[in-house]
């Protein structure tokens, strides 16, 4: 049992080795898509940042499904199901989510009046509701600008016009990819880990990034509807 100091939490040793294997995986996984879509460039240029991030909390599954679906060069004749543009388009939107509250939480740990400018004291008892506030805010810059690399070179739109269209796009892809997220976050935060360890997993903590990993899991599970609703409707362009 491991004491982190100044919060009462006690986290059992074992956790700290799941934690580390769970994030050791995905970083592996990560950093070998980053190589290999340097080499084997994917058609849609965005995809270069989209893949590999999205190893950071897939792992293993979402490896095999880049090199079963994703990786490039793929042959002329193949036909992809349906459900693998849905997951690519939901993933894509996921690399946004990812990296905004990757940022977000470390923006609010290394620079702690970031959480006084998000509401921390103000608007919010709960500097967790601050980060969060954070977390959304990139998530959405980030996501959107992603969602513009992508959609302008397919479209052909002009700059104003296409972040127009990529903000149509995403908006509602990243808003139900956080609910999942931070609902899966909240349960943990506020419920498993004070009955569990006596208080909530410090940021700082490999115990917290892996709880993420699952938390990003179940955003893919809440913002895949979306995603097919938005490709039905003609509003995000199969990937």
């Amino acid at each position: 049992m491991t004491a982190v100091a100044g919060t009462g939490v006690h986290l059992p040793a074992w956790t700290a080795v799941v934690a580390w294997t769970t994030l050791g995986i995905g970083l592996v996984c990560a950093l070998w898509t980053l190589l290999d879509v340097a080499r084997r460039p994917p058609a849609m240029p965005v995809m270069r940042v989209v893949w590999p991030v999205t190893m950071l909390f897939g792992g293993l599954l979402w490896l095999w499904f880049y090199l079963r679906w994703g990786r490039e060069p793929r042959p002329e004749s193949e036909r992809r199901p349906g459900w693998v543009s849905v997951a690519t388009g939901t993933s894509h939107c996921g690399a946004g989510c990812t990296l905004g509250d990757v940022i977000g939480e470390t923006l609010v740990l290394l620079v702690p009046g970031t959480a006084a400018v998000a509401g921390a004291g103000t608007l919010f008892r709960d500097e967790m509701y601050a980060r969060w506030t954070v977390d959304l805010v990139l998530a959405f810059v980030i996501g959107v600008a992603l969602q513009y690399a992508a959609i302008v070179p397919m479209r052909h739109l002009r700059p104003g016009r296409g972040l127009a269209e990529a903000v149509k796009a995403d908006t509602l892809s990243i808003l139900a990819w956080q609910v999942g997220m931070y609902g899966l976050m909240a349960i943990v935060q506020l419920w498993l880990a004070p009955a569990w360890f006596g208080g909530r997993l410090p940021v700082a903590s490999a115990q917290f990034w892996a709880a993420m990993q699952l938390a990003m899991l179940v955003g893919f599970a809440t913002s895949t509807p979306a995603n097919v609703w938005l490709l039905r409707r003609g509003i995000k362009e199969p990937m």
